[in-house]
Protein backbone atom coordinates (compact mmCIF):
# COMPACT_ATOMS: atom_id res chain seq x y z
CA UNK A 1 0.00 0.00 0.00
CA UNK A 2 2.76 2.83 0.74
CA UNK A 3 4.69 1.88 -2.05
CA UNK A 4 1.69 1.80 -4.09
CA UNK A 5 0.65 5.44 -2.62
CA UNK A 6 4.28 6.52 -3.24
CA UNK A 7 3.92 5.76 -6.95
CA UNK A 8 0.56 7.35 -6.88
CA UNK A 9 2.02 10.62 -5.78
CA UNK A 10 4.79 10.28 -8.61
CA UNK A 11 2.89 9.61 -11.39
CA UNK A 12 -0.24 11.89 -10.24
CA UNK A 13 2.17 15.11 -9.49
CA UNK A 14 -0.15 17.83 -10.57
CA UNK A 15 -3.28 16.66 -11.21
CA UNK A 16 -5.84 14.16 -9.65
CA UNK A 17 -5.89 10.82 -9.84
CA UNK A 18 -8.02 8.89 -11.81
CA UNK A 19 -10.83 6.20 -10.53
CA UNK A 20 -8.69 3.56 -11.81
CA UNK A 21 -5.29 4.91 -10.12
CA UNK A 22 -7.73 5.04 -6.78
CA UNK A 23 -9.10 1.34 -7.51
CA UNK A 24 -6.49 -0.23 -5.26
CA UNK A 25 -7.00 2.33 -2.31
CA UNK A 26 -10.61 1.01 -2.33
CA UNK A 27 -9.41 -2.22 -2.69
CA UNK A 28 -7.49 -2.03 0.53
CA UNK A 29 -10.33 -0.32 2.23
CA UNK A 30 -12.54 -3.50 1.88
CA UNK A 31 -10.20 -5.74 2.80
CA UNK A 32 -8.30 -3.47 5.92
CA UNK A 33 -10.81 -4.91 8.94
CA UNK A 34 -9.33 -9.03 7.77
CA UNK A 35 -5.78 -7.94 7.49
CA UNK A 36 -6.23 -6.52 10.92
CA UNK A 37 -7.68 -9.53 12.28
CA UNK A 38 -5.39 -11.56 10.55
CA UNK A 39 -2.80 -9.29 11.96
CA UNK A 40 -3.88 -9.55 15.17
CA UNK A 41 -4.36 -13.51 15.21
CA UNK A 42 -0.44 -13.52 13.79
CA UNK A 43 0.74 -11.72 16.62
CA UNK A 44 -1.19 -13.77 19.17
CA UNK A 45 -0.22 -16.58 17.90
CA UNK A 46 3.40 -15.94 17.41
CA UNK A 47 5.44 -17.78 19.76
CA UNK A 48 3.05 -21.05 18.94
CA UNK A 49 3.94 -20.20 15.16
CA UNK A 50 7.72 -20.15 15.74
CA UNK A 51 7.79 -23.06 18.36
CA UNK A 52 5.72 -25.58 15.98
CA UNK A 53 8.12 -24.74 12.69
CA UNK A 54 10.86 -25.52 15.05
CA UNK A 55 9.57 -28.69 16.19
CA UNK A 56 8.74 -29.44 12.48
CA UNK A 57 12.08 -28.85 10.94
CA UNK A 58 13.46 -30.70 13.99
CA UNK A 59 11.85 -33.81 12.94
CA UNK A 60 12.68 -33.22 9.54
CA UNK A 61 16.46 -32.73 9.76
CA UNK A 62 17.91 -33.07 13.28
CA UNK A 63 21.21 -31.52 12.26
CA UNK A 64 19.60 -28.35 10.15
CA UNK A 65 20.16 -26.33 13.37
CA UNK A 66 23.85 -27.99 14.46
CA UNK A 67 26.61 -25.34 13.26
CA UNK A 68 29.99 -24.88 13.91
CA UNK A 69 30.86 -24.26 17.31
CA UNK A 70 27.21 -23.50 18.15
CA UNK A 71 23.46 -24.55 17.98
CA UNK A 72 21.82 -22.30 16.19
CA UNK A 73 18.56 -22.69 17.49
CA UNK A 74 18.66 -19.50 19.04
CA UNK A 75 19.47 -17.55 16.08
CA UNK A 76 17.27 -19.29 14.20
CA UNK A 77 14.51 -18.21 16.58
CA UNK A 78 15.32 -14.63 16.57
CA UNK A 79 15.55 -14.65 12.65
CA UNK A 80 12.13 -16.19 12.17
CA UNK A 81 10.52 -13.95 14.87
CA UNK A 82 11.71 -11.14 13.05
CA UNK A 83 10.96 -12.00 9.32
CA UNK A 84 7.62 -13.18 10.84
CA UNK A 85 6.95 -9.59 12.44
CA UNK A 86 8.22 -8.36 9.04
CA UNK A 87 5.56 -10.26 7.20
CA UNK A 88 2.68 -9.63 9.02
CA UNK A 89 2.89 -5.68 8.85
CA UNK A 90 3.60 -6.14 4.86
CA UNK A 91 0.22 -8.25 5.05
CA UNK A 92 -1.71 -5.58 6.97
CA UNK A 93 -0.11 -3.00 5.15
CA UNK A 94 -1.03 -5.24 1.59
CA UNK A 95 2.55 -4.11 1.06
CA UNK A 96 5.41 -6.82 -0.02
CA UNK A 97 7.31 -4.11 -1.80
CA UNK A 98 8.33 -2.94 1.17
CA UNK A 99 9.11 -5.84 2.91
CA UNK A 100 11.55 -7.17 -0.38
CA UNK A 101 13.17 -3.51 -0.15
CA UNK A 102 13.83 -3.01 3.52
CA UNK A 103 14.17 -6.68 4.37
CA UNK A 104 14.55 -9.35 2.17
CA UNK A 105 17.22 -8.12 -0.15
CA UNK A 106 19.21 -7.50 2.70
CA UNK A 107 18.41 -10.53 4.55
CA UNK A 108 18.76 -12.61 1.17
CA UNK A 109 22.63 -11.62 1.28
CA UNK A 110 23.35 -12.37 4.63
CA UNK A 111 21.69 -15.89 4.63
CA UNK A 112 23.36 -16.68 1.25
CA UNK A 113 27.21 -15.79 2.98
CA UNK A 114 25.97 -18.05 5.54
CA UNK A 115 24.66 -21.10 3.50
CA UNK A 116 21.31 -20.95 5.53
CA UNK A 117 19.16 -20.92 1.85
CA UNK A 118 17.81 -24.65 2.91
CA UNK A 119 16.99 -23.66 6.20
CA UNK A 120 14.77 -21.03 4.83
CA UNK A 121 13.64 -23.40 2.27
CA UNK A 122 12.53 -25.79 5.08
CA UNK A 123 11.43 -22.35 7.19
CA UNK A 124 9.01 -20.62 5.23
CA UNK A 125 7.79 -23.75 3.66
CA UNK A 126 6.75 -25.06 7.35
CA UNK A 127 5.70 -22.06 8.16
CA UNK A 128 2.68 -21.81 5.36
CA UNK A 129 1.42 -25.27 6.41
CA UNK A 130 1.56 -24.31 10.16
CA UNK A 131 -0.01 -20.71 10.00
CA UNK A 132 -2.94 -22.17 7.87
CA UNK A 133 -3.47 -24.30 11.32
CA UNK A 134 -4.08 -21.00 12.68
CA UNK A 135 -5.71 -18.93 10.55
CA UNK A 136 -9.17 -19.31 8.43
CA UNK A 137 -8.66 -20.19 4.85
CA UNK A 138 -9.39 -16.03 3.53
CA UNK A 139 -6.87 -15.12 6.43
CA UNK A 140 -4.28 -17.50 4.64
CA UNK A 141 -4.78 -16.60 1.38
CA UNK A 142 -3.78 -13.35 2.59
CA UNK A 143 -0.86 -14.09 4.55
CA UNK A 144 1.03 -16.89 2.65
CA UNK A 145 1.88 -15.42 -0.63
CA UNK A 146 4.03 -13.01 1.53
CA UNK A 147 5.90 -16.54 3.18
CA UNK A 148 6.31 -17.74 -0.24
CA UNK A 149 7.93 -14.66 -1.16
CA UNK A 150 10.34 -15.29 1.73
CA UNK A 151 10.80 -18.78 0.68
CA UNK A 152 11.39 -18.03 -2.85
CA UNK A 153 13.63 -14.94 -1.84
CA UNK A 154 15.44 -16.29 1.25
CA UNK A 155 15.48 -20.14 0.20
CA UNK A 156 17.15 -19.51 -3.35
CA UNK A 157 20.55 -20.36 -4.22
Amino acid sequence: MLSQLQKLSVETDGRFATDEELQFVNQYARSFGLRLQTYQKLQAAEAVIVQQVYVGLQALDPTLFQGQPNDLSAKWKRDTIRVLRYSAIAMLLDDPTTLQERLLFWFQSIMKAFGAQRSCHLTYTAMQAVVKQHLTPVQASLFCPILEINRKLLGSK
